[in-house]
């Protein structure tokens, strides 16, 4: 018994885990739309569609009880990659603007986002990895009886890669 609740506890600590390296990117954001606003006023589709996705990504909030329900995770997941798409998008936007890429506030801004986009990528292993020490808690003997008895709670959904993410880009020169 103790150590499913200990094992969904660790579900729930790795959960707000990811959620806060998210929140430190889109802490991020702001600082580096005005600073490429400054050097490429004109770029307003681009500006625009990444304030869009941070506003979407603000809106989207898990609680521990959508942990366990199918599609929780691949909403928060498809909000979290508009996000990226669209800071990719300005990335390339500043690689046409020298002298943005010779700021070194941009380029601060640019070491931070890639820093925490490392954190992110550590966050959610580890978050996975708490999910499958749950999961197996819940279906191995004799937890599997504890909580079909007395708990009752359900497998806990892991990150999954995005669509295509498996299909290697073709890069071509």
């Amino acid at each position: 018994y103790n150590s499913i609740q200990q094992n969904e506890e660790a579900v729930f600590a790795a959960w707000a885990d990811v959620e806060a390296t998210y929140q430190r990117r889109l802490d991020l954001i702001p600082n580096l739309v005005e600073t490429v606003k400054a050097y490429a006023a004109h770029e307003k589709e681009t500006l625009t569609a990444v304030t869009s996705a941070r506003a979407k990504v603000g809106q989207v909030n898990l609680s521990n009880a959508q942990l366990g329900q199918a599609g929780g995770i691949a909403q928060f997941q498809q909000a979290q990659g508009q996000l990226s798409s669209a800071l990719s998008r300005l990335l390339v936007v500043a690689e046409r603007y020298p002298d943005l890429k010779a700021s070194q506030n941009f380029r601060d801004l640019q070491h931070q986002l890639e820093g925490t986009e490392n954190r992110i990528n550590v966050a959610r292993q580890r978050y996975n990895k708490a999910v499958q020490t749950f999961n197996s808690s819940i279906r191995t003997f004799p937890n599997n009886l504890t909580n079909s008895m007395l708990l009752k709670l359900e497998r806990k959904e892991p990150f999954k890669a995005d669509a295509g993410a498996a299909q290697a880009p073709q890069v071509s020169f």
